[in-house]
């Protein structure tokens, strides 16, 4: 449960990073892609993400429960592959990536149906 904060924080560094590259350094190549959306959608649900992941173990603390341990590792998951997917997909332009981005939104809602059930139980 406390590499959740860690994993957070480094998700933080990351999203930080790659959004301003995405703003300043890569602004020409994704405006001709047409995958500035995309960039900005990846970093929108590894930023939410990560704040979620710096949550989960104080909700846990409260009251221990797998349940949180799931979400925390689905959300990891999800960031992983869906942001991760959209960014290769916006530097690439290989649309067949947009494929694997749904495996991570899967992750996402899992993870949220974790949190959910968690709660229920407290």
């Amino acid at each position: 449960m406390r590499k959740f904060p860690l994993i957070a924080s480094s998700y933080g560094i990351i999203g930080v990073a790659l959004g301003a590259f995405g703003a300043h350094g890569l602004e020409a190549r994704l405006q001709a892609n047409n995958r500035i959306e995309t960039w900005e959608t990846a970093t929108l649900y590894l930023f939410v993400h990560a704040l979620v992941l710096l949550i989960v173990p104080l909700w846990n603390d409260r009251k221990p429960d797998s349940c949180f341990t799931v979400a925390g590792w689905c959300f990891v998951i999800g960031v992983f592959v869906f942001s991760g997917s959209l960014y290769v997909l916006s530097l690439s332009n290989i649309t067949k990536l947009g494929m694997i981005a749904p495996i991570g939104g899967v992750s996402f809602l899992v993870g949220w149906g974790a949190l959910l059930k968690g709660f229920l139980k407290q």
